[in-house]
């Protein structure tokens, strides 16, 4: 006489599954932070090397630096520049926002072996997000000073999606890092 389990077992199919494949991984995870009072500002997580926290009193300010340039400060024994990014990007500067407290928040950056550090007012969170859904960022959409700045936009998301290498690149600051 054979054990109800023993009959479930009998009846059953050992033969594998026949599941799809999962679709390949179309959403990118991104990096949520504000630019301005209304705009949300978005960066492709794996361009951030790190977030971070800086006293503003461990800043160097650096004469004749354009004004988007907060200074230099100490990263892991190298010197990492410290960009205000929405100054950079024609928002009203943290400073006058009252966001250039004590402790700042920076991302840090890093394109060819550069680190920039963008600083912002907060981090919102991570996302994910369809990049073949972005929207190019075209002339009367975005003012002209923040163009060279966006890949694109996600508008059911609100963000706009900022270019890494444009930004670390600035032709402003740039010929002042070296």
């Amino acid at each position: 006489m054979t054990n109800y389990l023993d009959s479930i077992l009998l009846t059953t199919s050992l033969e594998p599954l026949n599941l799809k494949p999962f679709p390949p991984q179309k959403q990118q995870r991104l990096l949520r932070f504000p630019l301005g009072h209304q705009d949300s500002g978005l960066l492709p997580l794996e361009q951030i090397g790190e977030v971070l926290r800086v006293n503003a009193t461990e800043i160097l300010p650096v004469p004749e630096m354009p004004h988007c340039v907060l200074g230099i400060c100490n990263w892991r024994g190298d010197m990492l520049w410290l960009v205000d990014l929405n100054y950079l990007m024609g928002y009203l500067p943290l400073e006058k926002q009252g966001q250039l407290s004590a402790a700042l928040v920076v991302l840090v950056v890093q394109v060819n072996d550069q680190s920039v550090g963008l600083v912002v007012a907060q981090v919102n969170d991570i996302e994910y997000h369809n990049l073949q859904h972005l929207q190019p960022a075209v002339p009367g959409l975005f003012p002209p000073k923040l163009l060279p700045f966006i890949l694109g936009s996600l508008p059911e998301e609100q963000g706009i999606v900022l270019n890494i290498h444009a930004i670390s690149h600035y032709p402003l600051w740039q010929m002042h890092r070296e």
